[in-house]
């Protein structure tokens, strides 16, 4: 076993330092691509050629499909696919980093386990990754839900009140200046910057409803263009019944997340049960030794 590890040390160093020597700068344009929870880049650089060249794409379609789709909804379309790419190269670098640990453990202690468990968690610790991705898109696409029934109240309350459209929701950005890092109100500065980019409020709408990817702003942004021309009292009735509609999804929600907490909580008050159990029946059964 020693030397089985020995050799694939070898294989996977020498394979990473031919890599590092053909690919160069190749990638040096994405080493200043922003994305969150990147820290093996510079690890990554090689093996993001290995992923090139040997196609591991069209190997996994729809499981590479699904992972570049999260990754349009947390930061757009633009470089979706380059994103995609650092991603693969990041999972693939812990699980080289994992193989080549766990032979060496095994190559200096002589235990079986170390290459065992490197292996394991060479192939668990990407799938984690993954799903860890799929888990921060619905949490994106919840926070969204549940504020958007408190921007359609604000935005009927100002156009009620006489503001145009366009005046009521730059009020309501302006208002949450300050939240600027929740998804919606992100997705709303962006927005508001392409209409000051020469963008007609049209366009701008349909790209702030693409970039949300939510199937509640799509309706919210179809009944805006809809009515926003006519306004008044017409505008106002159909984002009120839109609101409703979306106050009754955010309950939903609501409830959703307090019976996850209830059933987490589950667990533990069986533990602090059993405890109980075992500290109280002890002396009794001590007692009737005795």
């Amino acid at each position: 076993m020693s030397l089985v590890c020995a050799v694939i040390t070898l294989l996977f160093t020498a394979g990473w330092l031919f890599l590092r020597f053909r690919c160069g700068g190749r990638y040096a344009g994405l080493r200043k691509l922003p994305m969150e929870g990147l820290r093996l880049r510079w690890l990554g650089e090689p093996i993001l050629l290995l992923v090139e060249k040997g196609k591991v794409v069209s190997l996994i379609p729809a499981v590479m499909f699904k992972i570049q789709r999260s990754l349009q909804r947390i930061y757009g379309m633009r470089y979706s696919a380059e994103r995609t790419l650092l991603l693969m190269g990041e999972m693939l670098s812990y699980s080289w980093l994992l193989i080549v640990g766990g032979s060496l453990l095994t190559l200096f202690t002589g235990e079986h386990a170390g290459i065992t468990v490197g292996g394991f968690l060479a192939v668990v610790l990407p799938a984690a990754m993954v799903s860890d991705l799929h888990k921060k898109v619905r949490l994106r696409e919840q926070r969204i839900l549940l504020e958007l029934p408190e921007l359609l109240n604000s935005l009927v309350l100002l156009v009620g009140a006489g503001e145009t459209v366009q005046r009521a929701i730059l009020r309501c950005v302006n208002g949450r200046l300050g939240d600027s890092a929740h998804p919606l109100y992100a997705e709303l500065l962006k927005m508001t910057a392409d209409w000051e980019g020469g963008y007609s409020f049209q366009q701008a709408f349909e790209n702030f409803s693409k970039r949300c990817a939510v199937q509640e702003v799509s309706i919210f942004t179809t009944a805006v263009l809809l009515n926003y021309r006519r306004g008044g009292a017409d505008f106002v009735l159909s984002l009120r019944d839109l609101s409703r509609m979306l106050w009754e999804k955010r309950k939903a929600i609501s409830r959703t997340h307090g019976e996850q907490a209830s059933s987490k909580l589950v667990f533990p008050m069986v533990v602090i049960f059993l405890i109980v159990i075992v500290l109280v029946g002890t002396p009794a059964l001590m007692m009737l030794k005795m």
